[in-house]
């Protein structure tokens, strides 16, 4: 067998070889790793603590309110002068411990997605005893509470009280009817984090109880 019949049969040995091998998948980029450090918390639905709902003073200066949770530090930065009412009534629940040992207790997602605090019953229906009006509501279009919007949550316009919803990722699925107070300015990453790990769908399909307890331990303002 000469040379030039030897290179062929060898290159179709090559070709034989390769196709009978599997293909190798190319790897999908993977999203940033957000390292999620949550502690076990022993906080659970209980009684609401009686605040009273202070003498509104509109502030020119932003106000920072801190949820130390067990999953890490969530701070927002709240603006009185686009809603002194709802950022006097939360400012004034967080320093007299309403929101201490309370859990989020529902996570949505597709589209809605928020994280839900600030019941102290961890049942949604919960609340101080005072309600206030909306103020500073979003327009209607899309696209209306951003990534890192904190919103207060209500069944109908003069319902307002201490419930309050983080959006982790643009929310294009609520209407005009919440009060925007505030944006987060620390631990976005941590919502998200615990956002990626879903819910236990007890509410319908993406809507539950977050998979990972996060609870707020104490909350603070300044």
């Amino acid at each position: 067998m000469n040379f030039a019949a030897k290179s062929i049969i060898s290159s179709l040995t090559i070709l034989l070889i390769s196709a009978a091998l599997p293909a190798t998948a190319t790897a999908a980029p993977n999203k940033k790793a957000i390292n999620l450090n949550c502690k076990v918390t022993t906080a659970k639905g209980h009684s609401i603590k009686n605040i009273e709902l202070p003498q509104v003073k509109v502030s020119q200066k932003n106000r920072q309110i801190t949820l130390v949770t067990n999953c890490g530090d969530v701070v927002i930065e709240a603006d009185p002068r686009q809603a002194p009412v709802t950022v006097a009534a939360i400012s004034a629940l967080a320093k007299g411990g309403f929101f201490n040992q309370t859990i989020c207790h529902r996570l949505t997602k597709n589209d809605s997605n928020f994280l839900h605090c600030g019941d102290p019953t961890a049942t949604g229906m919960g609340g101080p005893n005072f309600e206030y009006q909306n103020e500073n509501l979003p327009v209607a279009a899309p696209g209306n509470y951003p990534e890192g919007t904190v919103a207060i949550w209500n069944s109908k316009e003069i319902t307002n009280g201490s419930q309050f919803f983080i959006v982790y990722e643009d929310d294009s699925k609520h209407g005009p009817n919440y009060t925007l107070w505030g944006k987060i300015v620390k631990g976005l990453d941590i919502v998200k984090a615990v956002a990626e790990l879903g819910s236990d769908n007890s509410n319908g399909p993406g809507d539950g109880r977050p998979i990972q307890p996060i609870a707020i331990e104490r909350a603070t303002a300044r």
